[in-house]
């Protein structure tokens, strides 16, 4: 057995979406930011080949041996999967060690909990053994997706894989090869705000992507050469009005999305907005969620009225809806949103753009 390395730490970043909301599995882009509610993990070498893993926010604890064969012990068994997919990449696990792993992220709530798991217990998992800097980010990326997404055969995209390990302000291109790409204004006044509202994230994202498919193939046939990604909105609006209102309500939406994502990153890349404009583009993005996708709730709207009276310039609900998380724009008015959502009966949190997965402690190998 090769030496153990030293004790370290790792953190990862929970995520919102500004602009693209349910587009990155379409294929479309998305501008998401990492923020600073990050998931830790603390590692320190063992004397056997055993991975102990505690995680105290859950009240879970786990024991085995990360050589011998671990099956699926049910749906999201992220802590297999992760394990599987290094094992299938090369990863030899040849030493033990125990993990701690704490977390100020919100669970089921939109903010990419999961995603930063995955991210975080792969990064640790590859540390361990010695193998986390000959990894690029956007590899790590890929190794979440693969087993959070992939091996479960569930309908996600990547815009939150990218975001938990690259961190900032993100424009991706979420077309076959995913691009993302850095943006660096100045771009605060957050507001998280948590329903505490369960919600089911596959089965919100399934219908949500199937609805749109059948539309978007009841448009091609109807519009030969259409497609989401570059189709302009005027010529898909006449053959809209034909289809069947489920249809033509999902693809409308997903073509304003489209084009308020694109107008985001122009406004971002130059690095100077109107505070206002940008206000009233996530109102739109909202309306296009709540009305046509319909995956608001009537306690989101609340959190989002109450946001909006307190000084909001905007408000959209975040992740795949159906509950969770909304986020508000309230540049220099953060605490009286933050106390309006309290008192409709959210929970909220203040939040910055954050830094993505990152070594807190210990060497990198």
């Amino acid at each position: 057995m090769t030496e153990n390395p030293s004790s370290f730490t790792l953190s990862a970043p929970g995520r919102i979406c500004i602009f693209g909301e349910h587009q990155d599995y379409l294929g479309l882009s998305v501008v998401a930011m990492a923020i600073d509610l990050r998931m830790t993990i603390m590692a320190t070498p063992r004397s056997d080949n055993v991975y102990h893993l505690d995680m105290p926010d859950i009240r879970h604890v786990e024991h085995f041996v990360p050589r011998e064969a671990l099956p699926y012990r049910h749906q999201r068994d992220y802590v297999r999967s992760v394990i599987a997919v290094l094992k299938r990449r090369g990863l030899s696990f040849d030493r033990g060690h125990d993990f701690k792993i704490t977390s100020r992220i919100p669970m089921n709530a939109g903010v990419s909990s999961s995603s930063a798991f995955v991210i975080l217990w792969a990064a640790a998992c590859l540390q361990a053994h010695g193998q986390l800097s000959s990894i690029s980010g956007e590899g790590i990326a890929q190794i979440g997706h693969a087993a959070e997404v992939l091996e479960f055969k569930e309908p996600g995209g990547m815009m939150d894989h990218y975001t938990c390990t690259l961190g900032g302000l993100l424009y991706i291109d979420c077309a076959d090869p995913i691009r993302p790409t850095p943006i660096s204004p100045r771009l605060d006044g957050f507001v998280l705000g948590n329903s505490l509202e369960k919600k089911d994230t596959k089965a919100v994202l399934r219908k949500a992507k199937e609805a749109t498919l059948r539309g978007v193939e009841a448009l091609t046939a109807a519009l030969p050469g259409f497609t989401l990604k570059s189709t302009p909105m005027d010529q898909a609006v006449p053959h809209l009005r034909k289809l069947p209102d489920q249809s033509s309500r999902m693809v409308y939406a997903n073509l304003v999305n489209r084009d308020l994502c694109q107008k985001a990153r122009v406004l971002f890349e130059e690095g100077v907005y109107d505070q206002d404009v940008l206000g009233e583009m996530l109102d739109n993005h909202h309306e296009m969620l709540r009305d046509h996708l319909g995956i608001s709730t009537e306690k989101i709207e609340r959190m989002i009225d109450a946001a909006k009276s307190a000084g909001a310039l905007g408000c959209k609900i975040n992740g795949s809806g159906g509950g969770g998380t909304m986020i508000a724009y309230a540049p220099d008015h953060q605490k009286p949103v933050a106390a309006a959502i309290q008192k409709a009966g959210g929970k909220a949190y203040i939040i910055k753009k954050a830094e993505g997965l990152r070594l807190e402690a210990g060497l990198l190998e």
